[in-house]
């Protein structure tokens, strides 16, 4: 039992049991045993791989796009060049890279991190060496310019509650303790003002997920975008609206019980991009598009064989299957979707359909 699992039984015995949301909440973030909190959890050594560390021309691709989309709307001088939850800090170095031919981009960006991992901020600063780069704790630090953001794999990670229709109500899943160990359970039913829009989608005992924080962060998102200008490229893994239990923990690049080892798996969920649309208060939506199909459109795979060229061996091969783990339907490029929220009455950015 992992000494969070441990703290959480001995709360939950005090004062009852907790939503999904403060259960994710502690494993990922408390200050001494949460999971982002004590470790840098990507790549081989540790949970989980994110496309940016799959391939440079992931990063090559979207940086590009979001230079083109700051061309399209002027060039505004200074902007906000950010991103949410940067990881390593692997894709801004490579977007950076990537723009550095493009005219007047890098003297005008001001490049923001957002990050709650102070593990994860030294590991970044390495990786941007040279760069005048600012961190921040939330999206409401960020100055009022002009936002050119991007958001990786960051709102699947945001705590949500799960709901099981029960009449006209929904009872609230909750994690408590049974023989001394967490376990899930239900609370009674009763009304939820937030899952009205749900009803008409819903049979009875049809469970649905609410992620507040992710529509709270979408909702900062558009009103900088509609009061400054730019956009954000959402990409992330999770469908148009949807029902149904998506929590998963992974350990060690494998699946584990959710309940398992809190504070030593990372835990996530599909995103509902409907929500993250209607949340974007100000902001136009652009259609869904599937990772893949986006990055063909941003020519990726001219771009691979560029680089394919310069290689051979294993070097080769393992480049090829990158290409592949990104973009094919079978692997990343079907199960991770991309949205982008902009100002209405600018330019459809690049890789959407207009």
């Amino acid at each position: 039992m992992t000494p969070l699992a441990e703290r959480l039984i001995r709360r939950i015995g005090a004062t009852g049991p907790v939503s999904i949301a403060e259960y994710m909440a502690d494993c990922l973030l408390d200050p001494e045993h949460g999971y982002y909190a004590t470790r840098d959890p990507l790549g081989a050594e540790g949970d989980f791989i994110t496309a940016p560390e799959i391939s440079q021309i992931f990063g090559e691709c979207l940086g590009l796009a979001l230079a083109q989309a700051w061309l399209d709307r002027g060039a505004p001088t200074p902007f906000a060049l950010a991103e949410l939850g940067p990881g390593r800090g692997t894709l801004m170095a490579d977007m950076i890279r990537a723009t550095r031919a493009v005219p007047g981009f890098h003297t005008a960006m001001r490049v923001h991190l957002v990050e709650v991992s102070a593990v994860l901020k030294a590991v970044q600063a390495e990786a941007l060496p040279g760069i005048e780069a600012h961190w921040h704790d939330s999206l409401a630090d960020l100055p009022d310019l002009p936002l050119f953001l991007l958001a990786n794999e960051v709102f699947d990670a945001l705590p949500i509650r799960q709901f099981l229709r029960d009449g006209d109500g929904w009872r609230e899943r909750v994690v408590g303790v049974q023989a001394g160990a967490l376990a899930f359970g239900l609370s009674e039913p009763a009304p939820v003002a937030a899952l009205d829009h749900q009803r008409e989608a819903t049979a009875e005992g049809d469970l649905v997920e609410l992620c507040l924080p992710a529509q709270a962060l979408a909702g900062e998102i558009g009103r900088r975008i509609a009061a400054s200008g730019g956009l954000a490229l959402i990409v992330d893994y999770g469908g148009w609206g949807g029902a149904g239990d998506t929590l998963q923990a992974v350990r060690g690049h494998r699946k584990t019980a959710t309940l398992d080892a809190p504070g030593e798996a990372d835990l996530t969920a599909h995103v509902d991009f409907a929500a993250l649309a209607r949340a974007a208060e100000g902001a136009v939506a652009s259609e869904l598009t599937p990772q893949g199909v986006l990055l063909e459109r941003l020519g990726i795979t001219a771009r691979a064989q560029a680089l394919a060229g310069r290689l051979d061996g294993d070097a080769l091969e393992t480049h090829i299957a990158a290409h592949r783990r990104l973009t094919h339907p079978d692997e990343m490029g079907s199960l991770f979707q991309a949205m982008a929220l902009y100002a209405p009455g600018t330019p459809t950015p690049p890789g959407f359909a207009a």
